[in-house]
This record gives C-alpha cells, structure tokens and sequence, in this order.
C-alpha cells in the first residue's frame, strides 16, 4: 500500500501544498496514493502520540511512505533515523519530494538503515553520558537530587481517607476546605476523587 503522510504544526498552515505536492509526485511516477494521513500536530509530540506512530504500526513490507521531505517526519536527526531504521528493516519504503530520498530495500538502503541506526544508538548513548555527567556536577556541588527526604507523595496523605472524604462531599463540604482540613492541594484532592470514584453521583460543588 502506498500512503501519503502530510503534517503541519500549526492550524494557521495549511496541508494543501503538502498534498499538491505528492500527488503530483505520485502522477509522474505512475503511482496511487492509496490513503492519505494527514495531522496537525507539533513535531515534539512524542512519536507515539501522532498519527504517524499509529501508521508505522500498521506498516507492512511492501509498503510505501511518501512525504514531502524528512523533517515532516521527527522533531531532530535521531527521531528521523529512528523511523527511517524501523522503516527499512521491516522492509518499508520512505520516498520524500524535496529530499529526493528513495529509501528501500535495496542495498544501499541496507547500508543507510545500519548507518541510522548505529547513528541512533550513538546519539542515544551520548545524551545518556552527559545526562549522566550533569548529575555528578550538580551532586559534586551539594546540590540534593529527587525527592527531599521526608516529603511524601500527596496522594500517599489521601490514601485510607476515602471514607472521609466521600462523607464530608455528602454533607456538601468543598473541594477546597476538605485539602485545608487534609493539607493537601485543592487540585490532588480532585484528581484523587476522580481516580478513587469517591464523588456522589448528585453533588452540587460549594
């Protein structure tokens, strides 16, 4: 199957010259964009949030992906040598118009996925290696890491308070003078509700 992937970051682009551009890719090489995913969304997004993770799931090999160029893909160079790895190894096609990439399953492409990936890998390790060195600088200065010693978790104060609290929501007492009476954040205490099920069904908000 042949898809056509087109995004764009905000509502104030438009995606019709993504699409202008493909299907006249499409034309001139005697090819039919058989369905089309198109979004508006950031490219920080995690990958798993966009369309596009969704897609590279489904993938099979065979298929192609065709874009107008390799930045539609990722947000930085590792996130678009990670799809292009995972597309070639499952033997999927990445076509883009710009970067007049054609990368498939030939071996060449094997090459290049190797190469991505290996990339990957590097830049992978190098991130972890200066996050890591950031860590012993701030520890070497005294500065304390994680949680302080002796803050609790605030949804740890709220456990074993459920009965309390859905007694104390039947008597029409607020969201917000249950967390004063239980010191906790009026924002916790709601979400702590919502998760537990402790709001009664008919209860009009103080």
């Amino acid at each position: 199957m042949i898809y056509g992937y087109i995004r764009v970051s905000t509502d104030k682009q438009t995606t019709e010259n993504q699409r202008f551009e493909i299907k006249a890719y499409a034309f001139n090489n005697k090819m039919i964009i058989e369905k089309w995913i198109m979004e508006t969304i950031s490219a920080t997004k995690e990958l798993e949030k966009r369309k596009l993770g969704k897609l590279l799931k489904k993938l099979k090999d065979g298929d192609i992906l065709i874009a107008s160029e390799l930045s539609r893909l990722g947000r930085n160079l590792l996130q678009v040598m990670s799809i292009l790895h995972y597309c070639m190894s499952n033997g999927v096609q990445v076509w883009t118009i710009k970067d007049n990439y054609r990368l498939g399953t030939d071996i060449q492409s094997k090459v290049l996925a190797f190469a991505f990936g290996l990339s990957a890998e590097i830049e992978r390790n190098l991130i972890s290696q200066r996050t890591k060195e950031a860590l012993l600088r701030l520890k070497s200065e005294g500065r304390v890491l994680g949680r302080p010693k002796g803050r609790r978790n605030s949804h740890l104060k709220l456990a074993g308070k459920e009965r309390q609290i859905t007694s104390m929501r039947v008597d029409n007492v607020s969201k917000s003078e249950i967390a004063r009476v239980l010191r906790v954040d009026r924002l916790t205490l709601s979400r702590y509700i919502v998760k537990h099920k402790l709001e009664p069904e008919i209860m009009p908000e103080m």
